[in-house]
C-alpha cells in the first residue's frame, strides 16, 4: 500500500533566474515556466511572455485548455477569435478553450505578460505562419 502523499514545498523563483525560451511559431517572443510540475505543482503552470517591438505570436488556439492573462507591461495588440483587442499594461485576459489567438506589439518598447495554464495534455493548433521582418520565409 502506497504511503502518504508528500505535501508541496513552497517555491519562490526570481523571473530573471528563470531561462528564457523562443516561443515555437513566434518572433521575437520568449517564454519563461516560473511554476509548473518541476516546482511540485500539481494543478497548473504561471509563465511569463516577452514580445519585443515588431515581435509577435501567430495565431494559434489549443483544444482543452483555457488562459488567464495579465499584461505586466507594455502595449499590445491581441487578435481573439478574429477580433484585435488593444491590451495594456494593468489589463487581464481570459481566453477560453478553442478560441484562437494571436500577440503582436506593434510598439516601440517590450511587452511582457503572465499567463497561468492548468495543467493538462494539450494540443496547439497554429492557424498561420509567422514571417520574420528580416526574412521572407515562415518563422
Amino acid at each position: 500500500m502506497p504511503g502518504p502523499k508528500a505535501k508541496p514545498k513552497a517555491v519562490v523563483r526570481k523571473t530573471e533566474e528563470v531561462p528564457a525560451s523562443p516561443v515555437g511559431k513566434g518572433n521575437g517572443a520568449t517564454i519563461r515556466v516560473l511554476l509548473g510540475s518541476e516546482q511540485g505543482m500539481p494543478h497548473f503552470e504561471l509563465r511569463v511572455f516577452a514580445i519585443e517591438p515588431s515581435g509577435r505570436i501567430p495565431s494559434h488556439r489549443h483544444d482543452v485548455l483555457e488562459h488567464g492573462q495579465l499584461v505586466l507591461e507594455g502595449k499590445m495588440i491581441l487578435t481573439l477569435d478574429g477580433e484585435e483587442r488593444a491590451v495594456s499594461a494593468g489589463d487581464a485576459v481570459f481566453i477560453p478553450a478553442g478560441v484562437s489567438h494571436s500577440y503582436e506589439n506593434r510598439g516601440k518598447t517590450p511587452v511582457r505578460f503572465l499567463c497561468a495554464i492548468p495543467r493538462a495534455e494539450y494540443k496547439t493548433e497554429w492557424l498561420e505562419e509567422c514571417f520574420r521582418a528580416s526574412e521572407n520565409t515562415p518563422g
